[in-house]
């Protein structure tokens, strides 16, 4: 099983910028994007999150974005998934520790980060749509 130890050499490994904020949790920058993530080491799991945006209300459009999404997550997103959570709408992967290793570790990080900037500007458009049918 991968230690706490084995993570931070990873992420040594990987040259990403980081720090512990807390006993088992990093705040880890995207490599490429500079874009912050959490990594929180939670054994038998490592739990991976990116906060994208807070939500607008729901209103008229937000199916739409909701709709998007969900295809997203089914079509482009190869580690993780989009979610919702307390009005935020996050990326986030869940890794297995008995068996990650760094490729594994490295493919998730660079598919949330990818994910995160070539979809951010459509996500804000949808967001966009559903504030504006509101008013």
């Amino acid at each position: 099983m991968v230690t706490r130890e084995d993570l931070e050499s990873f992420l040594i490994r990987m040259d990403q910028e980081f720090r512990e904020v807390d006993e088992g949790m990093y705040f880890v920058h995207g490599h490429n994007s500079g874009l912050p993530m959490v990594v929180h080491y939670s054994p038998p799991l490592l739990l991976i999150r990116m906060k994208l945006m807070d939500l607008p209300d729901p209103g008229e459009g937000a199916a739409e974005l909701y709709r998007a999404l969900l295809e997203l997550n089914a079509t482009d997103v190869v580690h993780g998934s989009y979610g919702i959570e307390d009005g935020e709408l996050i990326l986030s992967d869940t890794l297995e520790l008995e068996t990650l290793d760094f490729l594994e570790l490295q493919a998730s990080l660079e598919s949330i980060e990818l994910a995160a900037t070539g979809h951010m500007s459509r996500i804000r458009e949808l967001a966009g749509v559903a504030v504006e049918a509101e008013g």
